[in-house]
């Protein structure tokens, strides 16, 4: 049986998860548009890394831009999921180690990521990345 788009929502445990999953897709690819989908597209969108806070969907991606310029800069991504726990029915709270791996030297770290429902899916609204 095909589980339907609807199913998928049904279980926000795995709808975050799914996300997360087509994220390291779209990195892993080049496609830095791609990736994006999985934050929410607005200006309230928060960012934290190590250069500190960043506002926004459109400044998230064109940090991304300068930080990864090539497919080669980007790697292969991947996620190892420590926690993935809801903070309210549309709310969720995913905690993990994100790792690349790259021809130039392989880079790892931890993230904590808020996940919104949205009548169009789960979205990223704040991303702290170190």
């Amino acid at each position: 049986m095909h589980k339907s788009k609807s199913l998928v929502l049904q279980n926000p445990e795995q709808a975050v998860l799914e996300v997360l999953n087509e994220q390291a897709n779209c990195w892993s690819q080049g496609d830095l548009n791609c990736y994006m989908q999985g934050y929410w597209k607005s200006d309230s969108l928060v960012f934290i890394g190590k250069r500190g806070l960043t506002y926004g969907w459109q400044k998230t991606l064109e940090n991304y831009e300068k930080s990864y310029p090539s497919k080669a800069a980007m790697g292969k991504l991947a996620f190892n999921i420590l926690e993935n726990r809801e903070l309210s029915a549309d709310t969720r709270l995913v905690v993990g180690k994100w790792m690349l791996t790259r021809a130039e030297g392989d880079l790892e770290g931890h993230f904590s990521v808020i996940f919104k429902r949205f009548p169009e899916g789960w979205k990223i609204v704040a991303d702290h990345s170190r």
